[in-house]
Protein backbone atom coordinates (compact mmCIF):
# COMPACT_ATOMS: atom_id res chain seq x y z
CA UNK A 1 0.00 0.00 0.00
CA UNK A 2 1.38 3.39 -0.98
CA UNK A 3 2.32 5.72 1.79
CA UNK A 4 0.29 8.93 2.02
CA UNK A 5 2.36 12.03 1.37
CA UNK A 6 1.42 14.60 4.02
CA UNK A 7 2.83 18.04 3.34
CA UNK A 8 3.59 20.37 6.18
CA UNK A 9 1.29 23.37 5.94
CA UNK A 10 3.13 26.71 5.95
CA UNK A 11 1.98 29.85 7.74
CA UNK A 12 0.41 31.28 4.60
CA UNK A 13 -1.91 28.28 4.44
CA UNK A 14 -3.11 28.59 8.03
CA UNK A 15 -6.85 28.52 8.49
CA UNK A 16 -8.65 31.63 9.81
CA UNK A 17 -9.01 29.97 13.22
CA UNK A 18 -5.29 29.21 13.32
CA UNK A 19 -4.50 32.78 12.33
CA UNK A 20 -6.60 34.18 15.18
CA UNK A 21 -5.08 31.69 17.61
CA UNK A 22 -1.59 32.82 16.64
CA UNK A 23 -2.57 36.50 16.78
CA UNK A 24 -4.03 36.20 20.30
CA UNK A 25 -0.96 34.51 21.79
CA UNK A 26 0.28 36.41 24.84
CA UNK A 27 -2.71 38.76 24.91
CA UNK A 28 -3.10 41.11 27.85
CA UNK A 29 -6.17 42.34 29.67
CA UNK A 30 -7.11 45.36 31.78
CA UNK A 31 -8.77 45.46 35.21
CA UNK A 32 -9.57 47.98 37.91
CA UNK A 33 -9.52 47.32 41.65
CA UNK A 34 -13.32 47.22 41.83
CA UNK A 35 -13.63 44.83 38.87
CA UNK A 36 -10.78 42.63 40.09
CA UNK A 37 -12.66 42.13 43.36
CA UNK A 38 -15.36 40.26 41.42
CA UNK A 39 -12.86 37.61 40.29
CA UNK A 40 -12.27 34.87 42.86
CA UNK A 41 -9.02 33.68 41.26
CA UNK A 42 -7.55 34.93 37.99
CA UNK A 43 -5.91 31.54 37.45
CA UNK A 44 -9.35 30.14 36.68
CA UNK A 45 -9.78 32.61 33.81
CA UNK A 46 -6.47 33.61 32.26
CA UNK A 47 -3.64 31.65 30.64
CA UNK A 48 -0.48 31.47 32.72
CA UNK A 49 1.74 34.49 32.20
CA UNK A 50 -1.01 36.83 30.98
CA UNK A 51 -0.04 40.46 31.54
CA UNK A 52 -2.71 42.21 33.62
CA UNK A 53 -2.88 46.00 33.36
CA UNK A 54 -4.39 47.76 36.37
CA UNK A 55 -6.19 50.94 35.34
CA UNK A 56 -5.82 53.86 37.74
CA UNK A 57 -8.97 55.97 37.61
CA UNK A 58 -8.97 59.39 39.23
CA UNK A 59 -10.08 59.08 42.85
CA UNK A 60 -8.80 55.53 43.35
CA UNK A 61 -6.50 55.46 46.40
CA UNK A 62 -2.97 54.24 45.68
CA UNK A 63 -3.47 51.73 48.51
CA UNK A 64 -6.24 50.02 46.52
CA UNK A 65 -4.08 49.96 43.39
CA UNK A 66 -1.13 48.41 45.20
CA UNK A 67 -3.32 45.87 47.00
CA UNK A 68 -4.81 44.77 43.67
CA UNK A 69 -1.35 44.49 42.11
CA UNK A 70 -0.14 42.43 45.09
CA UNK A 71 -3.09 40.06 44.93
CA UNK A 72 -2.86 39.44 41.16
CA UNK A 73 0.93 39.07 41.27
CA UNK A 74 0.55 36.50 44.07
CA UNK A 75 -1.65 34.48 41.72
CA UNK A 76 1.27 34.33 39.30
CA UNK A 77 0.51 37.07 36.78
CA UNK A 78 2.81 39.93 35.72
CA UNK A 79 1.03 43.16 36.57
CA UNK A 80 1.37 46.48 34.77
CA UNK A 81 -0.18 49.36 36.71
CA UNK A 82 -1.15 52.61 35.02
CA UNK A 83 0.74 55.75 35.97
CA UNK A 84 -1.50 58.66 34.84
CA UNK A 85 0.74 61.73 35.00
CA UNK A 86 -1.99 64.29 35.58
CA UNK A 87 -3.12 62.74 38.86
CA UNK A 88 0.42 62.41 40.26
CA UNK A 89 1.22 65.45 42.39
CA UNK A 90 5.00 65.58 42.05
CA UNK A 91 8.17 63.54 41.61
CA UNK A 92 8.24 62.53 45.27
CA UNK A 93 4.73 61.06 44.89
CA UNK A 94 5.80 59.23 41.74
CA UNK A 95 8.82 57.77 43.52
CA UNK A 96 6.60 56.73 46.44
CA UNK A 97 4.13 54.93 44.15
CA UNK A 98 6.93 53.09 42.39
CA UNK A 99 8.45 52.05 45.73
CA UNK A 100 5.09 50.77 46.98
CA UNK A 101 4.45 48.72 43.85
CA UNK A 102 7.94 47.25 43.93
CA UNK A 103 8.01 46.61 47.65
CA UNK A 104 4.61 44.92 47.88
CA UNK A 105 4.03 43.41 44.42
CA UNK A 106 7.50 43.22 42.85
CA UNK A 107 6.29 45.33 39.91
CA UNK A 108 8.84 46.06 37.18
CA UNK A 109 6.65 47.31 34.33
CA UNK A 110 4.22 50.19 33.85
CA UNK A 111 1.88 51.89 31.40
CA UNK A 112 2.60 55.61 31.38
CA UNK A 113 -0.24 57.94 30.39
CA UNK A 114 -1.13 61.58 30.52
CA UNK A 115 -4.37 60.57 32.25
CA UNK A 116 -7.97 61.41 31.50
CA UNK A 117 -8.32 64.59 33.53
CA UNK A 118 -8.41 68.11 32.09
CA UNK A 119 -6.42 69.87 34.80
CA UNK A 120 -3.21 68.33 36.17
CA UNK A 121 -3.18 67.76 39.93
CA UNK A 122 0.47 68.77 40.11
CA UNK A 123 3.70 68.85 38.14
CA UNK A 124 3.03 66.28 35.41
CA UNK A 125 0.83 66.66 32.38
CA UNK A 126 2.24 64.05 29.96
CA UNK A 127 3.73 60.58 29.86
CA UNK A 128 6.89 62.11 28.41
CA UNK A 129 7.47 64.00 31.66
CA UNK A 130 7.11 60.75 33.58
CA UNK A 131 9.75 59.17 31.35
CA UNK A 132 12.02 62.20 31.71
CA UNK A 133 11.77 62.02 35.51
CA UNK A 134 14.25 59.13 35.53
CA UNK A 135 12.34 57.40 38.33
CA UNK A 136 11.49 54.29 36.31
CA UNK A 137 15.08 53.92 35.13
CA UNK A 138 16.31 54.39 38.69
CA UNK A 139 13.93 51.67 39.87
CA UNK A 140 15.12 49.29 37.15
CA UNK A 141 11.78 48.86 35.37
CA UNK A 142 12.17 46.31 32.57
CA UNK A 143 9.17 47.29 30.46
CA UNK A 144 7.48 50.66 29.83
CA UNK A 145 4.39 51.02 27.68
CA UNK A 146 2.97 54.29 26.38
CA UNK A 147 -0.27 55.20 24.64
CA UNK A 148 -1.05 54.83 20.95
CA UNK A 149 -4.01 56.36 19.13
CA UNK A 150 -4.99 54.64 15.86
CA UNK A 151 -7.74 57.21 15.26
CA UNK A 152 -6.06 60.25 16.76
CA UNK A 153 -7.05 61.93 20.00
CA UNK A 154 -9.02 65.18 20.10
CA UNK A 155 -7.90 65.88 23.67
CA UNK A 156 -4.34 66.05 22.32
CA UNK A 157 -5.14 67.47 18.87
CA UNK A 158 -8.37 69.50 19.22
CA UNK A 159 -8.21 70.52 15.54
CA UNK A 160 -8.71 66.89 14.47
CA UNK A 161 -5.19 66.51 13.10
CA UNK A 162 -2.55 64.14 14.47
CA UNK A 163 0.28 66.67 14.73
CA UNK A 164 0.79 66.58 18.50
CA UNK A 165 0.25 62.81 18.69
CA UNK A 166 2.82 62.31 15.91
CA UNK A 167 5.32 64.64 17.57
CA UNK A 168 4.94 62.71 20.82
CA UNK A 169 5.49 59.40 19.03
CA UNK A 170 8.73 60.65 17.51
CA UNK A 171 9.87 61.76 20.98
CA UNK A 172 8.96 58.36 22.46
CA UNK A 173 10.82 56.59 19.65
CA UNK A 174 13.99 58.51 20.53
CA UNK A 175 13.49 57.63 24.20
CA UNK A 176 13.00 53.98 23.23
CA UNK A 177 16.25 54.05 21.27
CA UNK A 178 18.12 55.18 24.38
CA UNK A 179 16.60 53.08 27.15
CA UNK A 180 17.29 49.52 28.23
CA UNK A 181 13.59 49.04 29.05
CA UNK A 182 11.41 47.28 26.48
CA UNK A 183 8.74 49.62 25.15
CA UNK A 184 5.44 49.16 23.35
CA UNK A 185 2.47 51.26 22.27
CA UNK A 186 -0.70 50.15 24.04
CA UNK A 187 -3.54 51.63 21.99
CA UNK A 188 -7.04 52.90 22.46
CA UNK A 189 -9.62 50.40 21.25
CA UNK A 190 -11.13 50.63 17.76
CA UNK A 191 -13.65 48.57 15.84
CA UNK A 192 -12.54 48.67 12.20
CA UNK A 193 -9.43 46.77 11.07
CA UNK A 194 -8.69 48.75 7.90
CA UNK A 195 -7.86 52.11 9.56
CA UNK A 196 -5.92 50.25 12.26
CA UNK A 197 -3.77 48.59 9.58
CA UNK A 198 -3.28 51.90 7.75
CA UNK A 199 -2.24 53.61 10.98
CA UNK A 200 0.17 50.84 11.95
CA UNK A 201 1.76 50.91 8.49
CA UNK A 202 2.10 54.69 8.69
CA UNK A 203 4.13 54.28 11.89
CA UNK A 204 6.59 52.00 10.13
CA UNK A 205 6.84 54.43 7.23
CA UNK A 206 7.62 57.24 9.71
CA UNK A 207 10.41 55.24 11.35
CA UNK A 208 8.45 54.38 14.50
CA UNK A 209 9.65 50.89 15.39
CA UNK A 210 8.06 50.56 18.85
CA UNK A 211 5.88 47.40 18.77
CA UNK A 212 2.11 47.91 18.89
CA UNK A 213 -0.21 46.16 21.34
CA UNK A 214 -3.58 46.80 19.74
CA UNK A 215 -6.51 47.68 21.98
CA UNK A 216 -9.59 45.54 21.38
CA UNK A 217 -12.93 45.97 23.16
CA UNK A 218 -14.10 42.66 24.54
CA UNK A 219 -17.64 41.35 24.09
CA UNK A 220 -20.29 43.60 25.62
CA UNK A 221 -23.77 44.96 25.13
CA UNK A 222 -23.89 47.29 22.16
CA UNK A 223 -25.24 50.19 24.22
CA UNK A 224 -22.38 49.75 26.74
CA UNK A 225 -19.76 49.85 24.01
CA UNK A 226 -21.20 52.93 22.35
CA UNK A 227 -21.22 54.72 25.71
CA UNK A 228 -17.58 53.84 26.40
CA UNK A 229 -16.51 54.59 22.83
CA UNK A 230 -17.96 58.10 22.96
CA UNK A 231 -16.49 58.74 26.42
CA UNK A 232 -13.04 57.54 25.31
CA UNK A 233 -13.01 59.54 22.11
CA UNK A 234 -13.06 56.62 19.68
CA UNK A 235 -12.95 58.04 16.16
CA UNK A 236 -14.35 56.95 12.79
CA UNK A 237 -14.62 53.26 13.68
CA UNK A 238 -17.46 54.18 16.05
CA UNK A 239 -19.55 54.07 12.87
CA UNK A 240 -19.20 50.27 12.95
CA UNK A 241 -21.19 50.22 16.19
CA UNK A 242 -23.66 52.87 15.04
CA UNK A 243 -24.40 50.93 11.87
CA UNK A 244 -24.95 47.79 13.91
CA UNK A 245 -27.29 49.68 16.24
CA UNK A 246 -29.49 50.57 13.25
CA UNK A 247 -30.04 46.88 12.50
CA UNK A 248 -32.85 45.77 14.79
CA UNK A 249 -31.87 42.13 14.29
CA UNK A 250 -28.49 42.88 15.91
CA UNK A 251 -29.41 45.63 18.34
CA UNK A 252 -30.05 43.32 21.28
CA UNK A 253 -27.18 40.94 20.50
CA UNK A 254 -23.85 41.49 22.30
CA UNK A 255 -20.99 42.86 20.25
CA UNK A 256 -18.06 40.49 19.81
CA UNK A 257 -14.68 41.48 18.31
CA UNK A 258 -14.64 38.47 16.00
CA UNK A 259 -14.50 40.38 12.72
CA UNK A 260 -11.85 42.96 13.62
CA UNK A 261 -9.58 40.30 15.13
CA UNK A 262 -10.01 37.97 12.13
CA UNK A 263 -9.04 40.76 9.72
CA UNK A 264 -6.02 41.80 11.76
CA UNK A 265 -4.95 38.18 12.21
CA UNK A 266 -5.21 37.52 8.47
CA UNK A 267 -3.12 40.61 7.72
CA UNK A 268 -0.50 39.53 10.28
CA UNK A 269 -0.38 36.03 8.78
CA UNK A 270 0.20 37.50 5.31
CA UNK A 271 2.68 40.09 6.62
CA UNK A 272 4.73 38.53 9.44
CA UNK A 273 6.73 41.73 9.97
CA UNK A 274 3.55 43.73 10.63
CA UNK A 275 4.24 45.87 13.71
CA UNK A 276 1.15 44.85 15.69
CA UNK A 277 2.59 42.14 17.91
CA UNK A 278 0.00 41.64 20.66
CA UNK A 279 -3.67 42.05 21.51
CA UNK A 280 -4.73 44.03 24.58
CA UNK A 281 -8.33 43.50 25.72
CA UNK A 282 -10.54 46.10 27.35
CA UNK A 283 -13.13 43.87 29.10
CA UNK A 284 -15.99 46.35 28.87
CA UNK A 285 -18.56 43.59 29.23
CA UNK A 286 -16.81 42.00 32.21
CA UNK A 287 -13.54 40.17 32.82
CA UNK A 288 -15.08 36.70 32.98
CA UNK A 289 -17.06 37.31 29.79
CA UNK A 290 -13.94 38.51 27.97
CA UNK A 291 -11.70 35.72 29.25
CA UNK A 292 -14.20 33.00 28.34
CA UNK A 293 -14.74 34.55 24.89
CA UNK A 294 -10.99 34.56 24.28
CA UNK A 295 -10.75 30.86 25.15
CA UNK A 296 -13.70 30.01 22.91
CA UNK A 297 -12.34 32.03 20.00
CA UNK A 298 -8.76 30.90 19.68
CA UNK A 299 -7.00 32.00 22.85
CA UNK A 300 -5.14 29.72 25.23
CA UNK A 301 -7.23 28.08 27.96
CA UNK A 302 -6.66 28.81 31.61
CA UNK A 303 -5.57 26.02 33.89
CA UNK A 304 -8.02 25.96 36.81
CA UNK A 305 -6.37 26.10 40.21
CA UNK A 306 -8.09 22.93 41.42
CA UNK A 307 -7.45 20.95 38.23
CA UNK A 308 -5.93 17.54 38.91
Amino acid sequence: MALLNFKKRDKAAATPNEQVHAFMQDYSIEVMPRTAEKVEDFRDLLPAGTRVYIAHIEGTPIEDMVATAKRIAAEGFPVMPHFPGRIIKDQATLADWIARYQGEANVNQALLLAGGVDKPHGDFHSSMQLLESGEFDKAGFKRLHVAGHPEGNKDIDPDGSTKNVDDALRWKQKFSDNTDAEMALATQFAFDAKPIIEWANSLSEAGITIPVHIGIAGPAKLQTLIKFAIACGVGPSLKVLQKRAMDVTKLLLPYEPTEVLAELAAHKAANPDFNITNVHFFPLGGIKTNANWAIENGGEAAKPVNAS
